[in-house]
């Protein structure tokens, strides 16, 4: 007996979250990236081991949205 699942490509209507939320993340990423690259001269002033530890702050706290926004594009909801 085949095992068919009903959410095959024969039932997939693709949706406009997809397409969307990836020009969204870009932008959002390009739009951090500009204000990151504009703190760098603040951050430059700082010890070698303090700007160490705000790039690997800042380049790790935009993916603290990241999941709930892959989850919206899936499935529409926000968790």
């Amino acid at each position: 007996m085949d095992d068919f699942d009903a959410t095959g490509p024969e039932t997939y209507k693709p949706t406009w979250r997809k397409p969307f939320g990836m020009i969204a993340l870009l932008l959002a990423l390009f739009g951090y990236a500009l204000i990151v690259a504009g703190l760098s001269g603040v951050i430059g002033t700082l010890p070698i081991l303090v700007q160490t530890l705000v790039y690997v702050i800042l380049g790790t706290v935009w993916l603290l949205p990241l999941r709930r926004f892959l989850i919206w594009m899936e499935t529409g909801r926000w968790g």
